[in-house]
């Protein structure tokens, strides 16, 4: 495959589209299919655990979490932190909850983030309010024995924003023991070039509203590639697992491999995994199954990620996590 700056639209646009390259399904029913996935998957987690829904860490409407958490709440315990995609123009935290069952179950509490999405919502905006999730859970949670941060597509993007973050700016020093970034993007540029720009807007509150459609020093400032940081010792100890799913476009490889490889050069403790049998929705769904687990142990390789298939076993996030705590 050639370089995105010399693909066709058509070209870039089909590369961006994850829906047209589910091997399942056609594009407007595989997503369907996640959404009625995810929001049947959160209804039976709040049916059956503690939560604390609707929690504000900021002013805005949708600056909320969604906290699942363990049987015994007193003592200290490992907390994932869960950003959902949705090109970051729907889905939310309502539907978020799918991924806690495997993991609070095994003593881990879950913190599902709310942001303002399209067109609410700009990139600049969505960036900070994941950023102030994170110090609002520090200092609501001090206790906890480290964050996990977990994020799908653009969730994905959001958590790899929130690595490259100053915390001095936020008063707080986030324990971020580990990333687990599944099938995201990580530089922006070429979605300036596709229809999903036409949706990412930055809009105005007044009556006369005008709408923009996102400026090139906007995507760029927010692309993790571009915002490199190299590794502290704290940031050395946080370990990033970037998995990106077997039927994902050409495209989203590609970011995939490059953001692994920038991490690495800068310091970083990261691995690459591709997952097979999967697409860019129902990875994220087998992921936080019961019954799926990786038969392969993610690895750095110059070769290319290794190809890692699902077993029965247990949840693939819960054994990922497990293994981010078992070596923090």
């Amino acid at each position: 495959m050639g370089r995105w700056q010399d693909m066709t639209q058509e070209e870039l646009e089909k590369q961006y589209a994850p829906s047209r390259w589910s091997h399942r399904m056609e594009k407007e029913a595989v997503i369907e299919a996640h959404v009625r996935e995810v929001t049947e998957g959160t209804r039976r987690a709040q049916a059956t655990m503690q939560t604390l829904l609707h929690v504000p860490y900021g002013g805005s409407d949708g600056e909320k979490l969604d906290i699942y958490l363990p049987t015994d709440p007193s003592g200290a315990f490992p907390l994932v932190l869960y950003i959902h995609g949705g090109y970051w123009q729907f889905l939310s935290k309502e539907v978020s909850g799918f991924i806690a069952p495997p993991l609070v179950t095994h003593g881990i509490a879950v913190a599902a983030v709310g942001y303002d999405v399209a067109p609410k919502g700009h990139l600049d905006v969505m960036v900070a309010q994941v950023r102030r999730s994170v110090a609002f859970i520090v200092q609501q949670y001090s206790k906890t024995s480290g964050i996990y941060l977990c994020g799908h597509s653009a969730g994905a993007h959001l958590a790899a924003m929130v690595l490259s973050t100053d915390w001095e700016e936020y008063g707080v020093t986030p324990d971020i023991k580990g990333a687990f970034l599944v099938s995201g993007v990580y530089d922006l540029e070429p979605i300036l070039h596709t229809s999903v720009n036409n949706l990412l807007r930055v809009s105005r509150s007044d009556c006369s509203a005008v709408t923009l459609s996102l400026p090139r020093e906007v995507a760029q400032r927010n692309s993790p590639v571009l915002c490199m940081t190299a590794a502290t010792p704290a940031r050395k100890a946080c370990e990033v697992l970037i998995a990106v799913a077997q039927h994902d476009s050409p495209e989203f490889h590609r970011q995939s491999q490059e953001y692994f490889q920038a991490l690495r050069s800068a310091g970083w403790s990261v691995s690459l995994l591709d997952i097979a049998d999967t697409d860019h929705f129902d990875v994220i769904e087998k992921l936080s199954q019961w019954g799926y687990i990786l038969t392969q142990t993610p690895r750095c390789s110059d070769q290319g990620p290794p190809t890692c298939c699902l077993q029965e076993s247990c949840s693939l996030t819960f054994q990922v996590i497990l293994n981010m705590i078992s070596r923090a």
